[in-house]
């Protein structure tokens, strides 16, 4: 079996720059998937983040997703269902302008702690995208370009829990998608293995790992990178 690309960002500033820009034209072109550590982030703002979210849960959303599951009757179904995520979710507007005030509930110390970390996440991708650049032979910032509106760039967070389900061989996580954005950026459990993805007709678990980030790339990258490819 392949081994899923982990790719350490340090390497970058000494002697393995070159290879480690390899294997990220690789996992670009072949997966469309990897895992960053030593990205720059620190662990300390990464913990806080993941305690403040569960926390958030607990508080606020769990009684909710509980009260929804019962509406529906999933505690009762015997067949499979095909059209629902099991997922508690809302969604933080950074860019062009954040919406991080007029979510509900929120605690000031999560707020400011989800500040911070979509700061740090905007930093990475775009030093992602200018390492993209340069496999590509594009001149730097290219991409970054590319992906502004009118408006600028469009960039956010979604904040999703998966409770426990009472019916795991009825009911599936999320339903099997692409991502339609340029870039994604996930900061996943690192106890509990879930994510999965769809390579050469096998699905093949993203390992959780403490501190990582893991990168999806998008359906709007991978169409720029196609348009940008050279003709034979």
């Amino acid at each position: 079996m392949e081994i899923f690309p982990v790719i350490d960002l340090s390497k970058l500033n000494g002697e393995e720059r070159k290879p480690t820009m390899e294997v990220i034209n690789d996992a670009c072109e072949n997966w469309g998937f990897f895992e960053l550590v030593n990205h720059g982030i620190s662990h300390d703002l990464l913990d806080a983040v993941e305690r403040l979210t569960k926390e958030h849960y607990r508080k606020c959303m769990e009684q909710r997703f509980k009260e929804m599951v019962a509406s529906k009757g999933l505690e009762a179904v015997q067949s499979e269902i095909d059209d629902l995520d099991w997922e508690s979710t809302f969604y933080l507007r950074h860019l062009p302008e954040s919406n991080l005030v007029e979510i509900p509930d929120l605690e000031e110390d999560y707020r400011k702690a989800m500040k911070e970390f979509a700061l740090e996440l905007e930093k990475l991708a775009e030093q992602l995208l200018d390492l993209l650049c340069e496999n590509l032979g594009l001149e730097k910032g290219y991409l970054k370009k590319a992906f502004c509106g009118s408006k600028g760039l469009t960039f956010g967070t979604k904040v999703s829990n998966y409770p426990p389900c009472p019916k795991p061989d009825l009911i599936k996580g999320l339903r099997a998608h692409t991502d339609a954005g340029g870039i994604i950026l996930l900061f996943q459990d690192d106890k509990v293995s879930g994510l999965q993805l769809l390579k050469d007709g096998q699905w093949i678990d993203v390992p959780p790992m403490k501190h990582s980030i893991v990168i999806n790339l998008g359906d709007q990258l991978e169409v720029h990178s196609i348009i940008l490819q050279p003709r034979k």
